[in-house]
């Protein structure tokens, strides 16, 4: 192996100390990252002469479905272990054994406990879909696909910066590469170069963004809800379906899965993404009346 052929990574996750308590570029990434997407709304609303106080009421709604949902996420798609290992019993129903437990489930009160770490993307992706219907049935009333036509622009620079947010904390890489760009992850004990998972989705939510905002901005899209939506989602997720099959997996119980926790939560949202393709195609442009609203 040559040795000019890859990058040893042995960066500092934790970017500063107050105290006891450690501040992580993760947790900065997160933040400047929301803050970022707020700042897109209020610039896409000024462009369509929405209501000025719609910023802010989005700021609210999904920082709090976004926060939420990764953390129930990630707890419930990504915390089973084997149940010797917690010191459980296996579970029998209907003549069925269940090795595997979950520790969130028998004490829920653990979900608070966020300094431990354990986000979900696609947890993330229900908590705002989620804060999204709300939102519309509160206040908006545009319909979800209006919201999220605009607010992907901004969702995609957010998850560019969670995912370089990834790459400081050396998790959520891929197997063994020979490739230049191979990442010896040296903090997480890795010896050999290995597939930088993290650099290829940031790249493809940088995609995702741009041709949403080429979508919003160049063409008729805004006036089809659910298009630039339903395109942003494909290009997303088709992607982080197939990287999957490159990636360690993250937790050991997905060793017998044929396809692994990423790759099962992505197809529900492909197939949605398809619909609304479909949809919003298949129906005349519909402009919004703000003055209604």
């Amino acid at each position: 192996m040559n040795p000019l052929l890859y990058i040893t990574w042995d960066f500092d996750p934790v970017a500063f100390t107050i105290g006891s308590l450690s501040v992580r570029w993760y947790g900065i990434c997160w933040a400047v990252g929301i803050y970022l997407c707020w700042l897109v709304q209020v610039w896409l609303y000024k462009q369509d002469k929405a209501p000025e106080d719609w910023g802010d009421k989005i700021f609210t709604y999904m920082t709090i479905g976004v926060i939420v949902g990764a953390r129930l996420g990630h707890c419930w798609f990504y915390e089973w272990h084997e149940a010797a290992l917690l010191g459980l019993e296996p579970v029998h129903f209907l003549g069925m054994t269940f090795n595997y437990r979950n520790p969130y489930i028998e004490h829920p009160l653990w979900l608070l406990k966020v300094w431990e770490g354990g986000l979900s993307s696609h947890g993330g992706a229900m908590g705002l879909i989620t804060a999204g219907i709300i939102l519309n049935y509160k206040h908006f009333h545009t319909g979800i696909a209006w919201i999220f036509d605009r607010l992907v622009i901004g969702i995609a620079v957010t998850a560019t910066l969670i995912r370089l947010g990834n790459l400081f904390n050396s998790e959520i890489y891929g197997g063994p590469t020979d490739l230049p760009w191979g990442f010896i992850f040296v903090r997480d004990g890795q010896t050999v170069p290995c597939h930088p998972t993290q650099i290829y989705e940031m790249l493809y939510c940088i995609v995702a963004g741009l041709v949403a905002l080429w979508m919003y901005r160049r063409t008729s899209a805004k006036q089809r809800p659910g298009l630039i939506f339903g395109v942003w989602l494909l290009i997303v997720f088709v992607t982080r379906f197939l990287l999957e099959f490159i990636k360690f997996d993250q937790e050991a119980f997905e060793a017998n899965f044929v396809l692994n926790m990423g790759q099962v939560l992505s197809i529900p949202l492909i197939i949605w993404a398809v619909w609304l393709i479909w949809h919003a195609l298949s129906h005349d442009p519909v402009p919004i009346d703000y003055a209604k609203r």
